[in-house]
């Protein structure tokens, strides 16, 4: 595909250059997690949902204007059957320099080693307590000890970039704070504590139940002692990181209480193929139907720069005439 040098990369109307596109793979969950999904979901027909070879096109053309960074979602995605086999195809796309997976880790002990052998670069496990009894109040189903030993697996598979992500819910898991940094430092691990932001799927998100970033740092601090800010890898992360006396490093992604907007190069592909240019976009671009038509690689890019040209300066939480997305989180991709 040939393209204008002045199209060569995804800026939208503020500036911002994208080079991060997040993938979901699925709606489909094992976990019901308060945060993200209704007890009782219904998730898309399978045949809704993108191919492994419309997914590796749709990043082949993203990757050809400027897209360096793939993240793979869900729902969860380890429950999209081959899920290796893609990550392979990716690996193909000979400008992806990394490619990330979110997990809830229940199944990472069988794919730990599929998953790296394949050519994935890091792993992020969602995991916001480590207690059973508060694991369950949140997700709704049972199963903490399998995530650990998904975390094992996958230390054991030679992954060494492994984060642990967090979601912090006001009167749930202020008592998990310290206990998860300590499981994050007998680890090695890198730990990130998300606020509660309102993507849920029964619609209950209050701003009184934002645990915020502040209120998690006093509590980390109590216990262990002044977190020294650190700076992070990339300027573009949605995280302000910090590190303990011993070297452990302790993220803080506030969204609510201090979005990173401004700095934001993150789109989304939806499981069923549409475009997302933020978590808390009202508009879906089409791409699927481009896809299995006879849709050029140049209208499939027209349609993603359009997406682009289209984003907000910023979600809006919190300001006057704030619109929550129809779809929950498990419906467009964390």
């Amino acid at each position: 595909m040939t393209k204008p040098p002045q199209e060569s990369t995804l800026v939208d109307g503020f500036g911002r250059v994208h080079t991060s596109l997040r993938v979901s793979v699925t709606d489909r969950c094992n976990l019901r997690c308060t945060y993200c999904m209704p007890a009782e979901a219904v998730f898309r027909p399978r045949e809704e949902l993108l191919t492994f070879e419309e997914i590796t096109r749709v990043v082949e053309i993203a990757a050809g204007y400027g897209v360096s960074k793939l993240r793979l979602t869900g729902g969860e995605p380890l429950l999209r059957a081959g899920l290796h086999k893609l990550i392979s195809m990716l690996r193909g796309v000979q400008a992806i320099e990394e490619i990330a997976l979110t997990t809830n880790g229940l199944l990472l002990p069988e794919q730990a080693r599929p998953l790296a052998d394949a050519g994935l670069d890091r792993l992020n496990v969602s995991l916001d307590a480590v207690a059973e009894e508060a694991f369950q109040q949140i997700s709704r189903r049972q199963g903490v000890d399998r995530v650990f030993a998904g975390i094992e697996a996958a230390q054991l598979a030679g992954f060494k970039k492994i984060r642990v992500n967090a979601v912090s819910l006001r009167g749930l898991t202020e008592s998990q704070v310290v206990p998860l940094i300590e499981y994050a430092r007998s680890l090695g691990l890198q730990l990130r504590f998300i606020e509660f932001m309102p993507l849920d799927a029964d619609d209950a998100w209050v701003g009184s139940d934002v645990l915020s970033g502040d209120e998690v740092r006093t509590i980390a601090e109590d216990a262990f002692g002044p977190l020294q800010p650190t700076p992070g890898p990339d300027s573009h992360q949605p995280a302000s990181d910090y590190v303990l006396s011993d070297g452990t490093l302790i993220g803080f992604i506030d969204s609510v209480t201090q979005p990173f907007c401004a700095t934001c190069n993150r789109l989304r592909l939806t499981a069923e193929g549409q475009f997302r240019n933020c978590l808390f976009s009202t508009e879906d671009w089409d791409v699927r139907e481009l896809l299995r038509s006879v849709g050029s690689d140049q209208q499939i890019a027209e349609v993603l720069r359009e997406c682009v040209r289209q984003k907000r300066p910023a979600h809006g939480i919190g300001e006057a005439g704030f619109q929550k997305p129809e779809r929950a989180m498990y419906e467009i991709g964390g």
